[in-house]
């Protein structure tokens, strides 16, 4: 789709707007929600094509909230990207890194960035409520001695100007985000599987829904869990795993576990990014 509109969580210069970029290259179209239940209504609405969410990061983990939204709206996973994510200090003139006294951003952010901190011991964290409003922040107020942590897009944003790259305590900082659309793809070589399944509290009953893939050496790539509402201590069981929905030993897999599992929903098939 030329020019697609593609909504995300945060404000401009987020991650996920650079993420939208190396997806779908610079012609995408952003379009900023507040949380990502309003990127996810933004596609049920028709007011964007597409909506791009974070869904795990190498190191902070599993979105959940992401996860359930995936249950609770009729969406399609078509695509996936890794996003390398370099976290940069942003500040606006005149301010230099030997006048910084404060730095603003979300608190995972700041948490990632703990050696810099610690070699400049000077410099007060501020928990903030996105890396990209941190910038837009500064770019309004302009408080003396502060600056942000945040992508190097938010900077070209907001016309700021990046002090040093690279704090990141871990290079191995990876955030997967999922292209969701209305309509499924069904794209020939697609190459991995999403799906989501609950089964009955018995013994037994998960071991013999993973056994589905087991016994046709399909790769599982991604396990989580999460409650069932209204069951307690009962849970829906989200997997990826490698494949595509027009092999044979894709659709077997999944009718057999149609006939295991009390439900079972696809989520979508599409081509797995690269790592």
């Amino acid at each position: 789709m030329p020019n697609p509109m593609v909504a995300f969580q945060g404000e401009r210069g987020a991650f996920s707007e650079e993420a939208v970029y190396q997806l779908l290259g610079r012609n995408a179209r952003v379009l900023p929600r507040e949380n990502f239940a309003g990127a996810f209504q933004a596609v049920v609405k028709r007011e964007a094509d597409y909506c791009l969410v974070p869904i795990e990061n190498t190191l902070a983990g599993s979105v959940y909230e992401n996860y359930d939204l995936l249950l609770a709206h009729s969406l399609h996973i078509i695509a996936e990207t890794n996003l390398r994510i370099v976290h940069h200090l942003v500040a606006f003139a005149p301010t230099t890194l030997a006048r910084v006294r404060r730095v603003y951003s979300h608190p995972v952010a700041l948490a990632q960035c703990s050696r810099f901190f610690a070699r400049h011991a000077r410099i007060e964290k501020v928990p903030f409520y996105d890396t990209a409003g941190s910038v837009k922040m500064l770019a309004e107020r302009r408080p003396e001695g502060a600056a942000a942590i945040a992508s190097r897009t938010a900077a070209r944003v907001y016309r700021a100007r990046v002090l040093r790259s690279h704090l990141e305590d871990h290079k191995e900082n990876f955030t997967r985000f999922l292209l969701l659309a209305r309509k499924r793809s069904a794209s020939p070589g697609a190459n991995k599987v999403s799906i989501v399944f609950s089964t009955r509290n018995v013994p037994g009953a998960l071991f013999k829904c993973l056994g589905v893939f087991a016994l046709r050496d399909i790769d599982l790539t991604k396990i989580e869990s999460r409650p069932l509402r209204g069951r307690p201590w009962e849970y829906f069981f989200y997997v990826d795993f490698m494949g595509n929905l027009r092999e044979e030993r894709t659709r077997k897999a999944l009718a057999h576990l149609k006939e295991i599992a009390e439900y079972l929903r696809v989520l979508g098939g599409y081509s797995s990014a690269p790592r």
